[in-house]
């Protein structure tokens, strides 16, 4: 199994629609749901007099920032710039200028790199920074000691990895996370180690300045890896798919849009701590998310489940996400509770929309990588197991 850090109308009320960062030219709607403001009679003329002029109501949006971005031009980077753009903030970010995605006009853009090269940041301040890019806990100590008289808050993009091993499910933000690696030769406590004493930094150095997000897999448009489109891909194509998983397995990831508009709603809002976040918002099983997608992208496919884990395995069968075989060390790993978050104001948009939008990005992909994704589940692997599955059946 790879580890996991290869996988890893109006509101009512016009202010806190607003505020919460999650409802996008909701001003114009709840104009028209609450009138021009009058009271009754208002536009009875008095002789003598103009007509009285129509007050229009204040609508007070987020107060603008000056952010920073570490990074911006990943997979998080870009989403985020561009929500935070639309809603008013100014945006400077600080990349090692090998990436040019499609970002808003008139962000700053300084060139550098974390480890060492951090001079383009000296002598400027801002409210606040967002850090997505780093695993490195020294690249982490440079920019927060450089940054520390200079920026409000330091977000820091962490991960539900630092919970690693999950060996018991429901685990959430008490749970604290351990510094020093105990588990020889394995990957996934490496990435969570560091992310933990990257975290441990950001406290040490900006103490109720800090917030930490820990989210879990990160899907939608934009992906970086080839772990959740190999789902909208193949069910675009149809016929018979192996659908991998117990029926009680649950299954997480959140759309890297729900996420970027939780980090800016943090950010407006003044908040720190820890945060997992992570999705749907309820309980979803892996059989649930295959009905979906099928509902979703294809109603001619046909689902063949197996539940039987030997035999996925024996098959090289354990992952494809948001679907991960719950065993060992992973037991948890896919029930991370996210309570905290959502009272916090994390939102989640419906899965279909993010398989549908992922389906339609991924042309856009280049066809290098298209015509050779790195997916868990090839079709000479899935082809083999559902022949194999059929003459075991068949047997029986």
């Amino acid at each position: 199994m790879r580890h996991r850090r290869d996988f890893l109308k109006a509101g009512a009320i016009l202010g806190g629609a607003l505020f919460s960062g999650f409802a996008p030219g909701v001003a114009g709607e709840a104009a028209k749901a609450t009138g021009t403001g009058f009271s009754a009679g208002s536009n009875d003329v008095v002789e003598g007099t103009e007509p009285a002029k129509a007050k229009k109501p204040k609508v007070k949006g987020p107060k603008p920032l000056d952010l920073l971005v570490l990074g911006g031009t990943g997979f998080i980077g870009p989403h985020f710039v561009r929500h935070a753009v639309s809603r008013g903030h100014k945006v400077t970010i600080f990349t090692r200028g090998r990436k040019n995605p499609d970002l808003p006009e008139g962000i700053t853009r300084l060139t550098g790199d974390r480890n060492g090269q951090l001079q383009a940041l000296e002598g400027k301040k801002w409210d606040a920074v967002v850090d997505d890019s780093a695993t490195n806990p020294d690249f982490v100590r440079q920019s927060a000691a450089l940054l520390k008289d200079a920026v409000g808050r330091y977000l820091f993009t962490s991960s539900t990895g630092v919970y690693y091993p999950y060996l018991t499910r429901g685990l959430d933000e008490t749970t604290a996370p351990h510094l020093e690696q105990h588990i020889e030769n394995d990957g996934s406590e490496t990435y969570g180690v560091n992310k933990a004493n990257c975290e441990k930094i950001v406290a040490d150095t900006f103490g109720d300045r800090g917030l930490v997000v820990r989210p879990g897999y990160i899907v939608g448009p934009g992906d970086t890896s080839d772990r959740f489109p190999y789902w909208p891909v193949r069910f675009a194509r149809g016929g018979e798919i192996l659908a991998p998983g117990q029926a009680d397995d649950p299954c997480q990831c959140i759309d890297v849009r729900d996420l970027a508009e939780f980090y800016l709603h943090l950010l407006e809002g003044g908040r720190n701590g820890v945060f997992n976040a992570t999705g749907p918002a309820s309980v979803m099983t892996a059989p649930e998310f295959y009905k979906l997608a099928r509902k979703t992208l294809n109603k001619d496919a046909t689902l063949t489940f197996i539940e039987d884990y030997a035999f996925l395995k024996d098959h090289q069968i354990e992952y494809s996400i948001p679907w991960a075989m719950l065993v060992d060390n992973e037991e948890g790993m896919m029930s991370i509770n996210i309570s905290k978050a959502i009272g916090a104001g994390l939102r989640h948009r419906p899965l279909a929309e993010t398989l549908r939008d992922t389906l339609a990005w991924w042309p856009t992909v280049p066809e290098e990588r298209r015509s050779k994704p790195a997916f868990a589940i090839t079709p000479e692997i899935e082809a083999q197991a559902l022949a194999d599955w059929k003459k075991r059946q068949e047997a029986a």
